[in-house]
């Protein structure tokens, strides 16, 4: 089932999501809609709270959808190792038609359960280290946004708040 995506301005984008703790067939059910949401958003990862859902929760797929074996899900993730340095453009579904640059780690080493509570290590590099840490932070309650400078960040509240007011938000 394909859920809508939450838009910025929803607290649970902005709330700290709570752990994984029942590995079940909700649990499977939810993540499946979950790809299903984000392959129909065309994006490359999504967070739980993006679906309005509190949970410690992300799936991601920097090949959009093309390779099945590149499907990653991870429950109760943590960033355990980074290193270097890459700034690329970024955008989120839960901020369409906002993009900046963000700077990231090259590489992450994430630390999460997969969807039967297995636990597993991966280390992710340029697109995928950025997945990771873009995700993990949505489970803390932070959009790309916060990391962009004040007045870019200030610009797109701006713009958001004149699209609330015309109901096109």
């Amino acid at each position: 089932m394909i859920h809508p995506i939450v838009k910025y301005g929803d607290p649970v984008l902005e709330t700290p999501a709570k752990p994984v703790e029942k590995f079940d067939e909700d649990l499977q059910a939810l993540v499946n809609d979950m790809f299903e949401s984000m392959y129909a958003a065309s994006g490359v990862g999504l967070a739980a709270p993006q679906i309005g859902i509190s949970r410690r929760l992300a799936v991601i797929d920097v090949s959009n959808g093309k390779n099945p074996e590149a499907k990653i899900v991870c429950a109760n993730p943590e960033i355990i190792h980074s290193e270097g340095e890459q700034r690329e453009e970024e955008g989120c579904l839960s901020v369409p038609g906002f993009r900046g640059h963000v700077a990231r780690p090259q590489y992450v080493t994430v630390r999460a359960q997969d969807a039967t509570g297995k636990e597993f290590e991966m280390r992710g590099e340029a697109l995928l280290a950025r997945a990771f840490c873009h995700e993990i932070d949505h489970l803390n309650g932070i959009l790309f946004i916060a990391h962009l400078s004040m007045l870019k960040r200030d610009l797109i509240k701006r713009k958001i708040r004149k699209l609330k007011k015309a109901g096109e938000w």
